[in-house]
């Protein structure tokens, strides 16, 4: 018995799926054919900077960099080496610490369903840390985190391990290193001699100066190896008097270098004449160890 043929819309919808069915088949048949791509084989398609990049951030993501010990067990990251990779356990916590007075704007983590991140604070009101308390649902999970602060961007890895885990986290930031290597060369400045590069206390100043000309030194002083005659700064970038070294009773001219306002001679002087002009321009200074 022939069926009734179909009239209206439904006969129409009936038609117009015939043809999305037909057009499927045939798209269907040109991928099997690799006569196209499918979209999902699209999505996995890199162009050579695509590659290269990935190859770059994978590189940066593994590599092993600098991991120390800190007080207390914390486990101790160089910033900005590499991207830490933090272990965490169910029903443990793990404690990451930023730097204090560090402000913290974002916290981002990949899977927001299976990671729970909270706040927490330690120190004094205007120096305070912020701690991230990093808390995974179950074992075997990775995901990454990314921390936006007022002074840098953390990028981390958070894996999980069934009873494995970093109880504390923190980090070494490269300019504080910085800062405390400049705080310790301006003490050692304050306490060192110019010239000499040492200690005041290993310097012998048992040195008396007599005569008078406008660049007569200020100070004369002895590190036991070399000498050093220090003249006013007005003397910087002058003719620097010739320095004679008096020895069994004749004057002998001397080797010796300046720097700036600062005369080196390069062994122990014991007494020493320092001449320039002549005639009635001549000036002469007498130097003498041990007053």
């Amino acid at each position: 018995m022939d069926r009734p043929a179909l009239k209206g819309p439904l006969n129409a919808m009936t038609r117009e799926g015939t043809i999305i069915t037909a057009t499927a088949l045939m798209l269907l048949a040109l991928v099997t054919a690799g006569l196209i791509a499918s979209p999902g084989a699209q999505a996995q398609t890199t162009s050579a900077n695509e590659a290269k990049g990935m190859d770059i951030s994978g590189q940066w993501r593994g590599s092993r960099g600098l991991v120390t010990k800190g007080p207390d067990g914390k486990v101790i990251f160089l910033y900005g080496e590499i991207q830490p990779s933090v272990v965490c356990s169910p029903l443990q916590v793990c404690d990451i610490e930023l730097q204090a007075g560090e402000v913290v704007r974002d916290v981002l983590v990949g899977d927001t369903v299976r990671w729970k991140v909270e706040p927490a604070t330690s120190g004094a009101v205007g120096g305070q840390a912020i701690h991230l308390i990093v808390k995974p649902a179950e074992p075997g999970l990775v995901t990454s985190m990314v921390v936006t602060t007022s002074r840098r961007t953390y990028h981390m890895q958070l894996k999980s391990h069934d009873s494995h885990y970093m109880a504390r986290v923190g980090f070494e930031y490269p300019e504080d290193v910085s800062a405390r290597l400049a705080d310790i060369n301006a003490r050692l400045e304050v306490s060192t001699i110019p010239g000499a590069g040492v200690p005041a206390e290993q310097l012998n100043f048992q040195y008396s100066v007599s005569g008078n000309a406008r660049w007569r030194p200020t100070r004369v002083y002895s590190d036991g190896e070399k000498t050093y005659i220090q003249f006013p700064r007005s003397m910087s970038g002058q003719d620097a008097p010739v320095l004679f070294v008096v020895s069994g009773g004749e004057n002998r001219i001397v080797n010796y270098r300046m720097k700036a306002n600062m005369m080196v001679v390069d062994y122990h002087v014991d007494r020493a004449v320092l001449v320039s002009g002549v005639g009635w321009h001549k000036e002469k200074i007498s130097i003498r160890r041990g007053g």
